[in-house]
């Protein structure tokens, strides 16, 4: 099975983080973090988000979708970065999470699973497209 673990952190933790900590040992620790992950055949993906500041948001409360440049006042948490894992259960993925080097005031990692592509459908048009260009791309 395939968790997503999401780094997630408040605008105050993520700006005291980045002021106290030296980049050099935020790249080590987590080269050293996710150099495990590899060498315990779990790792599947894994990659840090930019600043809010140069995203944006689409918000669907509209009938016309409504976009909004970052920051994003009324945002409370904000994710970071992300890995997925290809585990035996949640357990073993919280695991994984709880030896996260990020760690502090502020700052969480949510895990959740990420569903299978057979897991739907499967005589859905839309999810044979889907296996078809999964296939095609050497996904399946």
């Amino acid at each position: 099975m395939r968790y997503m673990l999401v780094m997630r952190t408040t605008d105050d933790a993520a700006q005291e983080s980045f002021e106290n900590i030296d980049l050099d040992e935020i790249v080590e620790a987590m080269g050293r973090f996710n150099a495990e992950m590899i060498d315990a055949g779990v790792l599947v993906a894994a990659e840090g988000l930019d600043d809010a500041e140069q995203g944006v948001v689409v918000d669907y409360s509209a009938e016309t979708p409504v976009v909004t440049d970052g920051p994003y006042g009324e945002t409370k948490e904000l994710f970071g970065g992300f890995w997925i894992l290809d585990v035996a259960s949640i357990e073993e993925a919280t695991e994984w999470a709880r030896r996260i080097p990020m760690a502090g005031p502020g700052m969480k990692t949510e895990i959740r699973r990420v569903t299978s592509i057979d897991e739907l459908p499967q005589d859905n048009e839309w999810v044979q497209r889907e296996r078809a260009w999964r296939e095609a791309t050497g996904q399946l």
